[in-house]
């Protein structure tokens, strides 16, 4: 194939397409561009069909460190495991794409999305949604084509819909969210919002269709361009026997769905599929149909479970479709931690904890993505345990990262910003048992720690996951949907949000013809179920907690001269260690000369901000000081004020009388009381009288007498006037 582009412009930014001169021996390649952020998506379909019992897709994004002109950290000095942004990009390239392919269809598609380049302006992410359909269309891939993706931004001053805002663009708006899907119907959404309201949404969503058009026309251009090879996929059709022999058992496996406890409505389930196995096939037909018996055996628990809702209106758990589980709610629930929350409802369980910190323990972000990090973290893991299976324990899975993604988006913001709050906030949601939505339950186990804590949130944020069944024209939106219902039912739609609006939704859709309607619809009765549970929380926690607790640090924020930061630092950290160390409390020091001071225990954090200000603090005249002394010369002792400041105590004022040297009266380390004489506008050197003047030791004076013939030659005066201690020093000396 020669070389193709497709260059063009909607919405207001720049968009190519190029095939026919990179990657040309993968089933499809395409080189998409927003401006100069450049991607190489390819696709690859297996030569060989194997009896997956799932459609087998995998997707990567690879953030390459070269594309924005930086060389990786590490020793290696290459980049490793995929970022947790490269992660969770891989996963929203996939989710659009999968439910594209004709079912049936068992060969492995590998899709691989590289950055050549990323500008810094433009995002990476969403052209890679239109880079991996047309790479599949280009290799006549068996994929519901065109597809395509965007991000809509809104500017908060016009109001008006931004298509893939820039990053710039983006700061300036109080919606992110992103669309993905064909021209005819929507496959998935995820926004993050500043609480804006269901109708705001609707709106969004509908520009996000019209938009998602335009692309699948601009790309469907490219493909006619294109002299595409028509190819026959094998599609797997099982032997219409199996569903056959299978059917019979519907009214048995509608009895056995009706059980409200998960792990013994699983257990009929699975009894019933193993004997239906043995009773209707032969060891040879179940060997050889493996796949397809299981298929049929699903295919049946699906049919059951959407008719009962259909025709009865009720649930496998006899809940209404409008319905919520039963709630139990526990704020405060751990001792020590500084923040947590139990969130049950139904068999979904979720134990949030909260940590604070200081603001230098932010998360930093290694991507190539403008962001250097964050310091509201959120983490979510999923064991093996919470659904009552054995397993390995390791690094978070795509879904636990999507999950903990989506709970820190819906919480972020809500967060004090840190000139309110000056802290590094952590959220681990720990699942403790699982049936449906537990990244709902994340969110508002999560809003119940991060209140327990005491940290002042704007408004509490709950969270309610949706479903739909759908047959023909009869549609039924389900309210908290659990596992089976996610699992058999045509949508899963995660809602959050406070009183005032929406903070994020999550939407993975399996049915055609999902309208901006039904969407509408899903959200109304999303917002009655998430107030619903709102106010269930709020009956156990009304606000924040008024202090934080005991176990949490209280840091306390100064700002000091930038010209001062040096003298709190010290050489090599000297003296910011040395207050630690003495204290025992945590120092952060900003370049702006933001001091952050942390410590569990209040005099400590006293303690370090007392030695911080008396090191910036510039001594006046009158002030008086208990410092050490800390040099001695032929012309007076050198007091110490304060950590970077010193004061000349001049021999004519260490005691009363004449004093011929200065050791006759200090030593190296007393501690003496001082008054500030004067201050040097220009050089800043202090002179300093001792307030707690001693006598001078008889015969003192003797050891003076060369000293003072000696400043006499050298044009110097003699003092006629001895014993007089409150005469301000007529030479000035170096400090």
């Amino acid at each position: 194939m020669e070389k193709i582009v497709e260059s063009f412009e909607l919405y207001g930014k720049h968009y190519r397409l190029e095939t026919g001169e990179l990657a040309k021996q993968a089933t499809g390649a395409v080189l998409v561009s927003q401006g100069d952020t450049t991607v190489l998506v390819t696709a690859v379909i297996s030569k060989e069909e194997k009896d997956y019992d799932f459609f087998p897709l995998t997707v990567d994004f690879i953030e390459k460190m070269y594309a924005v002109g930086r060389i990786p950290g590490g020793y290696l000095k290459r980049e490793a495991r995929p970022s947790e942004k490269g992660t969770l990009t891989a996963r929203m390239i996939d989710r659009p794409i999968r439910p594209g392919f004709a079912d049936g269809f068992k060969r492995e598609v590998h899709i691989v999305a590289t950055t050549f380049v990323a500008d810094q302006v433009n995002q990476p992410d969403t052209i890679c949604v239109m880079g991996a359909s047309a790479a599949l269309m280009l290799g006549a891939a068996p994929f519901d084509g065109p597809a395509a993706c965007v991000r809509i931004g809104r500017n908060v001053e016009t109001g008006e819909f931004i298509v893939n805002p820039t990053f710039e663009e983006e700061e300036s708006s109080d919606l992110e969210l992103t669309i993905a899907g064909t021209a005819d119907y929507i496959s998935m959404v995820e926004a993050g919002a500043k609480e804006i309201s269901e109708d705001d949404m609707v709106a969004a969503i509908a520009f996000g269709q019209e938009a998602i058009a335009e692309f699948c026309k601009a790309q469907q251009r490219f493909l006619d361009r294109c002299a595409i090879e028509p190819r026959e996929w094998p599609i797997h059709v099982a032997d219409p026997s199996i569903a056959e022999r299978v059917e019979p058992f519907f009214d048995e496996m509608s009895a056995a769905l009706k059980d409200a406890d998960k792990q013994a409505r699983m257990g009929k389930v699975e009894e019933l599929k193993e004997r239906i196995k043995a009773e209707q096939f032969s060891d040879e037909e179940r060997a050889a149909w493996k796949g397809d018996i299981a298929a049929a055996c699903k295919a049946l628990e699906k049919k059951a479970m959407r008719a009962m809702v259909i025709e009865t209106g009720e649930r496998a758990d006899g809940r209404r479709s409008d319905e919520i589980r039963p709630l139990h709610i526990v704020p405060g629930y751990l001792p020590r931690v500084h923040g947590s929350g139990l969130f049950q409802r139904g068999q979904t369980q979720v134990m949030s904890v909260v940590t604070l910190g200081m603001l230098n323990e932010w998360q930093r972000l290694d991507t190539i993505d403008p962001a250097e990090g964050k310091r509201y973290i959120h983490h979510y893991n999923f064991p093996p345990y919470c659904t009552g299976e054995v397993g390995r324990m390791g690094a978070p899975k795509r879904r636990e990262l999507g999950h903990g993604a989506l709970a820190e988006r819906a919480l972020l913001p809500v967060i004090p910003d840190e000139d309110e709050f000056p802290y590094t906030i952590r959220v681990v949601s720990e699942v403790l048992e699982s049936n449906g939505s537990s990244s709902m339950a994340s969110t508002c186990g999560s809003t119940l720690a991060l209140m327990d804590a005491g940290v002042p949130i704007k408004r509490p944020v709950s969270g309610i996951a949706m479903g739909l069944i759908k047959e023909g024209d009869d549609v039924v939106i389900l309210s908290d949907i659990q596992g089976l219902e996610d699992f058999l039912g045509d949508m899963d739609f995660k809602v959050c949000g406070t009183t005032e609006g929406i903070t994020a939704l999550q939407m993975d859709n399996k049915a055609r013809g999902l309208s901006v309607e039904i969407l509408a619809r899903a959200l109304k009765q999303a917002h009655e179920g998430r107030m619903f549970i709102l106010n269930a929380m709020l009956d156990e926690i009304d606000a924040p907690r008024a202090q934080l607790r005991d176990t949490a640090p209280r840091i306390e924020t100064i700002h000091i001269p930038v010209d001062k930061i040096r003298d709190v630092i010290g050489s090599g950290g000297k003296v910011v260690r040395g207050i630690q160390d003495e204290t025992g409390a945590s120092i952060d020091i900003q370049e702006d000369g933001t001091i952050h001071i942390a410590a569990v225990e209040g005099p400590a954090g006293e303690a370090a901000k007392k030695m911080i200000l008396g090191i910036v603090k510039e001594p006046e005249v009158g002030e008086e000081y208990e410092g050490e002394v800390v040099g001695i010369k032929d012309f007076g002792a050198f007091i110490k004020l304060t950590p970077g400041k010193d004061g000349l105590l001049h021999i004519s004022r260490v005691a009363n009388g004449r004093v011929g040297k200065v050791e006759d009266v200090l030593n190296l380390g007393d501690v003496v009381k001082v008054k500030v004489l004067e201050v040097d506008p220009h050089t800043g050197k202090i002179s300093l009288d001792r307030l707690d003047k001693p006598d001078a030791p008889a015969g003192s004076d003797d050891g003076g007498h060369e000293r003072r013939e000696r400043r006499d030659r050298n044009g110097g005066h003699s003092d006629n006037h001895p014993g007089r201690s409150n005469r301000t020093p007529r030479r000035r000396h170096q400090s």
